[in-house]
């Protein structure tokens, strides 16, 4: 292994085993101080915007406020549930920049967008949730685990195929009747409804 490799593994493995600790409060209010910056900054630029532009800046000004802020508290209280809440952060982040993404379009066009957007939100928040379940700690035995994980993917799988669906059969409603008839039965047939 060449010197470089084993300063970059010695950083990482340094890295990660610092990140396993909480922040003293010191550390929190300088995080707290610079994301709170950070989003006066991003808002300031979106002031220059008009328009969507100026929504969609906001909205990710936002978001990225909320993630920095979900991960800091992850950082300072390390926990099973403070992770979750990172996760969701950014699957709730980019919905709400998808969907103001979609007022960009109009009729069924913006329809279609939003429904993508809410079946990429869900998947999402699904595979947090999946997440959670195989990081959280248990007294349980291997196999009770594994089933527990097992259902949880079959959960997520589920309302990810129902989102998608809806997706699906939003994007029909601009066909002729028999066509969409046809595009429906389709998407009932890809998504098991």
């Amino acid at each position: 292994m060449n010197s470089y490799l084993k300063i970059t593994s010695a950083l990482a493995i340094s890295l990660y085993a610092a990140s396993a600790f909480a922040l003293t409060s010191d550390e929190v209010k300088t995080e707290k101080k610079s994301i709170e910056a950070a989003y006066k900054s991003a808002m300031a630029q979106c002031k220059t915007l008009s328009g969507n532009a100026k929504d969609i800046c906001e909205k990710e000004a936002k978001g990225n406020e909320n993630i920095a802020k979900a991960d800091l508290d992850a950082k300072e209280k390390p926990s099973d549930s403070t992770h979750y809440k990172a996760r969701l952060a950014r699957a709730d982040a980019a919905y709400e920049i998808a969907k103001e993404r979609c007022d960009d379009q109009s009729g069924n066009a913006k329809d279609v967008c939003k429904k993508d957007a809410q079946a990429t939100h869900v998947k999402a928040r699904e595979d947090a949730k999946v997440k959670r379940t195989q990081e959280a700690p248990s007294n349980m035995t291997p196999q009770d685990k594994a089933a527990n994980v097992s259902e949880a993917r079959k959960d997520a799988a589920q309302a990810t195929r129902d989102a998608e669906y809806k997706a699906a059969k939003e994007r029909c409603d601009t066909l002729p009747a028999a066509s969409k008839d046809a595009c429906v039965n389709d998407a009932k047939t890809r998504f098991a409804q």
